[in-house]
C-alpha cells in the first residue's frame, strides 16, 4: 500500500527557512518522479516543484524558483523541500505526490495528507 507522510511544516517568520520531508513506502521509490504541491486557504492546488526518479532533473514554479530546493534520498525513500526566504504568500498546506513514471513530475497517482506551513511575523 502506497503511503506518503509529510513532516517538517510549522510557523516561520518572513525571510526564514523550513525543510519539509516526505517519507514514502509501499512502492519502489527510486523508480518514480516525485513532486510537491500546495494549497493556500481559499485557493486551488498549485504545483510547486518536481524531481526525476534519479534526482537528475528538478523543476520549479516561478513563484518559488531561487528560494526552494527539491531533493531526494533514494536510499532513505525520502523526498525533501528546502524552503528559504519564505514569504507570507508561501503559507499553505504542502503535499508530497508520487508521479506515474520516472520523469513524470507533473501528474500523480498518490499524495500524502499534507503538512501546514505558515509564514507570519
Amino acid at each position: 500500500q502506497v503511503q506518503l507522510v509529510e513532516s517538517g511544516g510549522g510557523l516561520a517568520q518572513p525571510g526564514g527557512s523550513l525543510r519539509l520531508s516526505c517519507a514514502a513506502s509501499g512502492f519502489t521509490f527510486s523508480s518514480y518522479a516525485m513532486s510537491w504541491a500546495r494549497q493556500a486557504p481559499g485557493k486551488g492546488l498549485e504545483w510547486v516543484s518536481g524531481i526525476y526518479s534519479d534526482g537528475s532533473e528538478t523543476y520549479y514554479a516561478d513563484s518559488v524558483k531561487g528560494r526552494f530546493t527539491i531533493s531526494r534520498d533514494n536510499a532513505k525513500n525520502t523526498l525533501y523541500l528546502q524552503m528559504n526566504s519564505l514569504k507570507p504568500e508561501d503559507t499553505a498546506l504542502y503535499y508530497c505526490r508520487k508521479g506515474q513514471y520516472y520523469s513524470d513530475y507533473l501528474s500523480y497517482d498518490y499524495w500524502g495528507q499534507g503538512t501546514q506551513v505558515t509564514v507570519s511575523s
